[in-house]
């Protein structure tokens, strides 16, 4: 991925990964609800992550609809990969210790975290 998206791009992103191709009202509508937002910044907004290529358009139809041309899991995978190499010097490790040393980590994520290690140990062998 070329450049990330901005903060208010990934809240744009977010909705239409959870919810799949959706209009600008209905964006815009989503995004209302945490904080103000005005149609018309939705919409530009929208239209400048066309033109950045991290949504598709589909005109077919009166209401244009809008979809992500970007997965998460990419963007997530581009977000850490910086976050490792720029904020802890490249240790997965201090990135993993500051993540579980903050939050409560519920047993149920433990288990999760210990099968991840589990099986990237057998990968490895």
């Amino acid at each position: 991925m070329q450049r990330k998206p901005t903060d208010a791009e990934l809240e744009v992103l977010q909705i239409l990964w959870t919810y799949g191709p959706n209009s600008v009202r209905f964006v815009n509508t989503e995004l209302s609800k945490n904080r103000e937002v005005v149609y018309t910044t939705t919409l530009k907004m929208m239209q400048v992550m066309t033109e950045k290529g991290f949504l598709k358009r589909d005109t077919a139809q009166r209401t244009h609809l809008y979809e992500a041309t970007i997965s998460k899991e990419m963007v997530q995978e581009s977000m850490v990969n910086k976050m490792v190499d720029t904020v802890f010097q490249g240790s997965t490790l201090k990135l993993v210790m500051q993540a579980l040393g903050h939050e409560k980590t519920s047993s149920k994520d433990l288990e999760a975290i210990k099968k991840i290690i589990h099986n990237l140990e057998n990968d490895q062998q």
